[in-house]
């Protein structure tokens, strides 16, 4: 070791801020002797990097790839415009001058709109139903059904669906019957869950729906694992979650972004972006321009659309699946609507908003009504059509409730089953002692 390198180990910062083009030329007449020509070429390439303009110069760290300037500017936080909301029917139902309208015909449109009025009778008889006191949970979609439904009419029955536990819409449009709903909700031997989920936990393995978790966020990491399965398989299909705006600032939103950009894996995460985290409002839930810009900072292609208007729902998912799925890229979209029912049966939501608001998104706002008026303008639906929809829907969702209320509910031992071969001694106990327990209460709930 030399002199220099000696000095330079001890000396104050100072010196050694002085002393920089001496360090420079010591190791540069270093290298030429240790390395030859090839360090010499490497000089001269930093030589000549060093003749332009410090704004020429490209960042060339590992870790970004960005040009080089002499001018300290901080990144404002706020965006000079927020970014636009992609629609394409206005609150009346008209298409907007110049916008592309997707290729919808009458009988997708016809079965799009089928969809969502049998969603939303669904939903107002089975929240009716636990206030009764027939069920002891339920969570409506009022306020969301064009999302839900729209965005399933946007991908094959191959993609794969991680809900959060709004999206019933989706499962009902891929095929889920109003009997499958019912004996779930009524946690009835009949019930995919065995009895042993909440209400509206629903799940289908042949329609590639898992079932719903309430932790939120857990399924955004999930997704992108299947998704990046999905790749690795060459399958012409990707992953689908769904989550709200309260979502978004969970842990797992940032680590399920991150790790599917950097594996670029197909998935899509749809955002409900509704207002309301249960009571927080967005206002009191982030600072930024909502939930669409996070997308660039993990360096996923995002959209911001009207999530109550259907058809800008389902050409803009449509859009981001083709992406996802040929390009093997992650599509981030924000869908702007508001959770018009209480957040859940638990939940009276006018302690935290006005009920003026809630009417004004009921009635000006409904998305389903928004979609009617433009299957009318195009003379695809007349009052006689509705007024029979509406009716057989209803009869059809009352008689499959009073079905399942009848059924008997699963046997005890259905809480122990599926998840070992065989019971450990834990769960033998736990069991012997539960039966126990039954055993001394009324012969009406005596086990199986």
């Amino acid at each position: 070791m030399g002199l220099l390198p000696l000095l330079l180990r001890g000396a104050p910062k100072r010196f050694l801020r002085a002393s920089g083009s001496y360090r420079s030329l010591y190791e540069s007449n270093s290298r030429r002797r240790r390395h030859g020509t090839d360090a010499a070429a490497a000089d001269q390439a930093v030589n000549s990097r060093a003749d332009h303009r410090p704004d020429d110069q490209m960042l060339d760290f590992p870790g970004a790839k960005a040009a080089f300037t002499s001018r300290m500017e901080f990144i404002s936080p706020n965006a000079a415009e927020a970014v636009p909301c992609f629609r394409i029917l206005d609150d009346l139902g008209r298409a907007l001058d110049g916008s592309d309208i997707p290729e919808v015909d009458s009988s997708l449109a016809v079965k799009m709109y089928h969809t969502m009025v049998r969603l939303q009778t669904f939903d107002s008889i089975f929240y009716e139903a636990q206030r009764q006191g027939r069920i002891s949970f339920y969570l409506t979609n009022i306020g969301e059904e064009a999302l839900n439904v729209a965005s399933a009419a946007a991908l094959t029955k191959d993609d794969v669906v991680f809900p959060q536990y709004r999206e019933h819409g989706v499962l009902m449009w891929r095929g889920f019957t109003l009997d499958e709903f019912a004996n779930q909700c009524f946690s009835n031997e009949a019930g995919h869950g065995k009895g042993r989920q909440m209400p509206i936990h629903y799940g289908s393995e042949k329609l590639n729906y898992f079932t719903i978790s309430s932790p939120i966020a857990t399924q955004l990491p999930h997704a992108v694992g299947a998704a990046y399965g999905l790749k690795m398989d060459r399958k012409n299909a990707c992953a689908v979650t769904y989550f709200g705006d309260g979502g978004s600032s969970e842990g797992d939103f940032h680590a399920a972004c991150n790790f599917a950009a950097v594996l670029e894996a197909p998935v899509l995460f749809v955002c409900r972006n509704n207002g309301y985290a249960i009571s927080t409002p967005a206002c009191e839930q982030y600072k930024g321009d909502g939930i669409v810009v996070r997308g660039r900072g993990y360096g996923m292609t995002s959209i911001r659309v009207d999530g109550n208007d259907a058809l800008a729902v389902f050409k803009a998912v449509s859009a981001a699946r083709k992406l996802a799925v040929e390009q093997s890229k992650p599509v981030l979209i924000e869908a702007m609507t508001y959770r018009v029912g209480h957040h859940s049966t638990s939940d009276d939501s006018t302690k935290y908003r006005s009920g003026e608001e809630i009417a004004h998104w009921r009635s000006v706002r409904d998305p389903v009504l928004r979609f009617r008026r433009w299957l009318e303008s195009n003379a695809w639906w007349s009052v006689e059509d509705e007024k029979e929809l509406r009716g057989a829907a209803r009869k059809e969702v009352i008689s499959a409730m009073n079905q399942a209320e009848k059924k008997n509910k699963p046997p005890l031992s259905e809480l122990f089953t599926d998840v070992y071969d065989t019971l450990p001694r834990n769960l033998l106990e736990q069991e012997a002692t539960l039966r126990d327990t039954v055993s001394k209460n009324p012969p009406s709930l005596a086990p199986h």
